[in-house]
């Protein structure tokens, strides 16, 4: 039977190890996503951002969808951003558990969406665990807040400007602070 690849792994929340003999091929999607995100944030229209980030993505960004730059990632491979997105100034993705994006999202400026986290454990603390992140259709995230592994943010909902969101948002609610909490529900 197959051993799954390092990807799959990863994917799956497995802790993954610097010592992993896979962990190579991470090295060189991190240096490739170096690379292609310098010329992203040196690009002179939104257009070309589309074009490299649908490169370091391999996913296409369709033209209904801006991306401002300076934008951050590091991995690129796991992000998936679906139409009509906006998304502002200098936000950062770290996308080793997959972030997913649906249609007519907007991401405020310096907004994290972080997948990743290390063992509470010192002496295993350099590894990886990843969850993925998930913002559904029509949601709006605050300026500078950050949204951390494993987390749904739900249909039409807001997430305040400098939240930091640790649990599920439920569809059509606002939440806010540190931790984020429910402060009121939208009515649609």
């Amino acid at each position: 039977m197959e051993q799954p690849t390092i990807f799959t792994r990863l994917r799956s929340g497995e802790l993954i190890r610097l010592s992993d003999p896979e962990f190579p091929k991470i090295d060189e999607i991190v240096n490739r996503t170096i690379r292609l995100s310098a010329q992203l944030n040196s690009a002179a229209d939104t257009q070309q951002i589309r074009q490299l980030l649908t490169e370091i993505t391999g996913n296409y960004i369709d033209e209904t969808t801006t991306v401002f730059a300076p934008f951050y990632t590091n991995f690129g491979k796991f992000i998936s951003i679906g139409k009509n997105v906006f998304i502002n100034h200098a936000c950062s993705f770290l996308d080793m558990g997959g972030i997913t994006i649906e249609d007519h999202v907007l991401i405020g400026p310096r907004v994290n969406l972080v997948t990743e986290n290390h063992p509470t454990d010192p002496t295993d603390r350099r590894a990886l665990i990843t969850k993925p992140i998930l913002i559904k259709r029509n949601a709006w995230l605050g300026a500078n807040c950050t949204i951390l592994p494993g987390v749904t943010v739900g249909e039409n909902s807001i997430v305040a400007a400098g939240a930091v969101v640790s649990k599920d948002v439920p569809d059509n609610t606002v939440v806010g602070g540190i931790p984020a909490r429910v402060i009121k529900s939208i009515n649609s």
